[in-house]
């Protein structure tokens, strides 16, 4: 069994920053899982485009509002606490917080743990592991 607290990991590497989100990565890749687990805060007035074209996403918002736009067809989606969206096709997409969120996010496949979007939101398939 593995037990993580939220907090010990926002004070560990597992938290990872970037310009308009920080990451808490609670369960990798190296945890055997298949998944990865992650808690995201989206900062307020930040607009992130994103295109996860190596992994498939399923986000819950705990917290907050904000919104989701397909890039393919230009749909908007509100984003409030309740609400799930699940980018099963690859979805390229804009994330927009209107307030800080908190949202809680399953990775398939499951994330090292470094890594951030390059330049078209995307995250490499492979990248360094994080150790506790």
């Amino acid at each position: 069994m593995i037990v993580r607290t939220l907090q010990e990991a926002e004070q560990s590497n597992r938290k990872i920053e970037a310009e308009n989100w920080n990451s808490v990565r609670l369960s990798l890749k190296d945890d055997g899982m298949g998944f990865s687990f992650h808690v995201t805060t989206i900062y307020a007035n930040t607009e992130t485009p994103i295109w996860y074209q190596n992994h498939l996403e399923t986000v819950y918002c705990m917290s907050g509002e904000g919104e989701i736009e397909t890039v393919d067809d230009g749909k908007v989606y509100p984003i409030k606490p309740g609400t799930v969206y699940i980018l099963d096709q690859n979805d390229q997409h804009l994330l927009r917080g209107h307030t800080e969120m908190k949202l809680a996010c399953v990775f398939n496949p499951p994330l090292h743990g470094k890594e951030t979007h390059d330049e078209n939101g995307v995250y490499p398939l492979e990248a360094d592991t994080v150790t506790d």
